[in-house]
C-alpha cells in the first residue's frame, strides 16, 4: 500500500470517530463477552497493512492519533502483519494506553515449540505481560496450540482464547472446532457481501456462548461503493474489526 494512502486512511478514521476527551462525545456502544460479562466497544481496530510502517515516523503519526481515539477498544494484530505488532506495541507504550486497550493477536505456525516461540515474540513486540486475547489463526495446528493456550489461560498469561478464519470454505472445520472444544472468541468473515456466517456460524457461536469478532465488515470498502443497493462485491479483508456477541 502507498504510504500516503495509508496515512489518508488512518486520518479518515480519526475524522470519523468522536474524540474521547470531548465532553459531548457519545459513549461507544458496547457488547458483553459471554464468557465473562466484560464489555467491549463494538468497533475495533485492525492493524493489517495500516500499521505495517516500520520505523517511519511520518507514517506512525496518524496511527498515534488513531490509537488515542480507540482507547478502551480492541486492537487486533498478528505476527503475519509485518511490523504491525511492533508498531502497535511501541505506540501503545508511548501513549501509556495498555491498561485501557484490549490487545489481541494470533498464532499461525505448526508445532508446540514454534507456536510458543511465535507467541512469546508477540508478547515482546506488543509489550504486554498478559495478552487479552490469543487466537489460533486459520485453525493452523489448532489442537496443539489449544493445549498451550489453555495452560497459559490458567496461569493468567492470556485472558481469553479464540480461533479465526477468513473464508466461508472453512466453515465446516470452524463448526467442528466450536462444537468440540471451549473457546471464548471466534473471528470470522462477515459483511453484506459475505453473509454465509448468518446461516451456520453465528447461530452456533451464540449457542456456545462464544464472542464474535467480525473481520472485513466492509470488504476493503466495497460495501461503500454503491450506497443504498444493499449489495457489495466480495473481496479481500480490510483492516477493521467489529467486536461483539454472536447475536449482533
Amino acid at each position: 500500500m502507498d504510504p500516503r494512502r495509508r496515512s489518508l486512511l488512518a486520518l479518515a478514521t480519526v475524522a470519523a470517530v468522536p474524540r474521547m476527551n470531548n465532553a459531548h462525545a457519545v459513549e461507544p456502544t458496547t457488547r458483553a463477552i459471554p464468557a465473562s460479562g466484560e464489555r467491549l466497544p463494538v468497533i475495533g481496530l485492525g492493524t493489517w497493512q495500516t500499521f505495517d510502517v516500520g520505523g517511519d515516523a511520518g507514517a506512525r503519526a496518524p496511527l498515534r492519533e488513531v490509537l488515542k481515539l480507540f482507547a478502551k477498544g480492541v486492537v487486533d494484530s498478528s505476527p503475519m502483519y509485518g511490523s504491525s505488532e511492533s508498531v502497535a506495541g511501541d505506540l501503545i507504550a508511548e501513549l501509556k494506553l495498555r491498561e485501557q486497550l484490549f490487545v489481541a493477536t494470533k498464532v499461525w505456525t505448526q508445532g508446540r515449540d514454534d507456536g510458543i516461540r511465535q507467541m512469546e515474540t508477540s508478547f515482546r513486540r506488543l509489550r504486554v505481560k498478559q495478552m487479552d486475547l490469543m487466537q489460533v489463526h486459520n485453525l493452523v495446528d489448532v489442537s496443539t496450540h489449544a493445549v498451550t493456550l489453555r495452560k497459559w489461560k490458567e496461569e493468567k498469561r492470556v485472558r481469553y482464547v479464540g480461533i479465526t478464519h477468513y473464508t466461508s470454505s472453512a466453515y465446516g472445520a470452524v463448526e467442528r472446532e466450536l462444537k468440540a472444544n471451549p473457546w471464548d472468541f471466534l473471528q470470522i468473515n462477515y459483511s453484506l457481501g459475505e453473509r454465509e456466517a448468518e446461516k451456520r456460524i453465528l447461530p452456533l457461536a451464540h449457542e456456545k456462548k462464544v464472542a464474535v469478532i467480525v473481520t472485513g465488515p466492509s470488504r476493503r470498502e466495497r460495501c461503500f461503493k454503491k450506497p443504498g443497493t444493499g449489495r457489495c462485491r466480495p473481496g479481500r479483508r480490510n483492516t477493521t474489526s467489529i467486536a461483539g456477541r454472536s447475536t449482533s
